[in-house]
């Protein structure tokens, strides 16, 4: 009798273990969804303010109004977001410890070529968008929208990440980190991806024509004592000319853009203590200059938010780009939902680069970071740094990659994809997190 009595009380032992641990395992499942879809709820909201705003019905956020502060936006207050958080977070220890971070943009990169490649051959897009949907399966948005679900994320009290102020200044820091990684990938391999469509082959691209001063039968004889100035500046004007060259291959003035130069000085001061504690240590001397930072980019969010929820009036998505001729020139591109450039690419290679991007490179990015993992190559108990390493692989296609597709000729192309590819990420990128709480926690 006292055999059974025991065994009964072990088997309901068993069965109240089971059952807890279920409820614990359901209660899981629905604080990572809620973790998850809360921060996309949250863009949602603000998107549809500033829709809401430019609309005609109370129209007080007009077209010129939306550019003005998308350059606000993209010229002051994420240079300031970036430069506070990651030079407060950086130093060369985690620098050496954060190497991965450029390394997984690459690998993103290369990785997200290869499906790209493998999607658009059995799609067979029309012959001039081949390459053009490599790209925009393979690149995808690794600053402005990361920094608005980590910020979103961040806020919630229930996050698991800890408080919101190192979990918003640690999640900040690691994509500001990969940032500058990005822009050099998108103006020399996106750049010379993306040939002139053959409308454009003929002439209508501007082009630079280096003519010769004068032809050598107009050029005057020189005197004697002259020959040595005139091979002194001969030589000079060669290293110029060199030195010119270079500067227009490797792209610098596309670039060097603000975030990327708020980058670049962020990691320099950051690493440089003494720097640091003048400038980034709170009662220091300089450190009036960081607060004003931080004060400038806790506006980048709401802003950048309500501009882009603004320019989705009347169907049409305008996206800031910065291309660098003289000075800082804004351009805009028009980004038209089912428009001539959705009719130029089609649906079927539409719906392609929205699976290839959104469904496909998530799951290669998964196996990268997992890998990296294993061997090794992460800091450890870093939960951060490993959704931020995935994160960069989830979101959709780079907006900027827009603004060199327009440069090349595919700007209403281009547009159509972006458009499309932004609706549906609202889902996916809700699933992909859930996934990921739940892989890391």
């Amino acid at each position: 009798m006292a055999r059974l009595l025991l065994s009964s009380l072990k088997e309901a032992a068993v069965v109240t273990a089971a059952v807890a641990a279920a409820a614990v395992g359901h209660q899981s499942l629905l604080g990572s969804i809620k973790i998850a879809v809360v921060p996309v709820a949250k863009v949602f909201t603000l998107c549809f303010l500033g829709f809401l705003m430019a609309s005609k019905y109370v129209n007080i956020f007009p077209e010129n109004g939306r550019k003005l502060l998308n350059g606000l936006v993209f010229s002051l207050l994420l240079p300031c977001l970036i430069f506070s958080q990651l030079g407060q977070a950086i130093t060369l220890q985690k620098m050496l410890q954060w190497w991965f971070i450029p390394v997984n943009v690459i690998l993103g990169a290369i990785s997200g070529s290869i499906i790209g490649y493998v999607v658009v051959f059995l799609v067979k897009p029309p012959y001039p968008y081949f390459k053009f949907s490599v790209i925009q399966i393979a690149i995808g948005n690794i600053g402005n929208v990361p920094l608005v679900l980590i910020a979103a994320l961040c806020r919630d009290t229930s996050n698991p990440f800890g408080d919101a102020e190192t979990c918003s200044t640690q999640g900040t820091a690691y994509i500001s980190f990969g940032q500058w990684v990005g822009a050099i990938i998108l103006y020399t391999y996106v750049f010379h991806m993306l040939s002139p469509p053959p409308d454009l082959e003929d002439g209508n691209l501007p082009l630079k024509i280096h003519q010769k001063d004068a032809s050598p039968e107009n050029v005057p004889l020189l005197e004697q004592e002259d020959s040595q100035t005139d091979s002194d500046n001969s030589r000079k004007g060669k290293i110029k000319s060199f030195l010119v060259f270079v500067y227009d291959k490797l792209k610098l003035k596309q670039i060097l853009q603000p975030p990327i130069v708020a980058s670049i000085l962020a990691m320099v001061i950051g690493t440089v203590p003494v720097l640091k504690k003048l400038i980034f240590t709170r009662d220091a001397p300089l450190y009036f200059f960081t607060d004003s930072c931080i004060i400038l980019g806790k506006a980048m969010i709401p802003c950048i938010l309500l501009a882009l929820g603004g320019n989705l009036v009347d169907g049409k998505l305008n996206i800031l780009a910065t291309m660098f001729e003289k000075g800082f020139t804004y351009n805009t591109i028009t980004c038209a939902g089912p428009g001539p450039g959705s009719s130029r690419i089609g649906v079927r290679t539409l719906v392609a680069i929205i699976i290839g991007r959104l469904i496909l490179v998530p799951p290669a990015g998964l196996g990268i970071v997992m890998l990296a993992d294993k061997l090794g190559f992460l800091p450890d108990d870093d939960k951060m740094f490993r959704f931020v390493l995935l994160l960069q692989h989830s979101m959709p296609t780079s907006i900027l990659s827009g603004a060199v597709a327009n440069l090349r000729g595919y700007g209403k192309e281009a547009a159509a994809a972006l458009f499309w590819v932004h609706i549906f990420a609202v889902f996916t990128m809700a699933g992909w997190i859930i996934l990921y709480l739940n892989i890391l926690f």
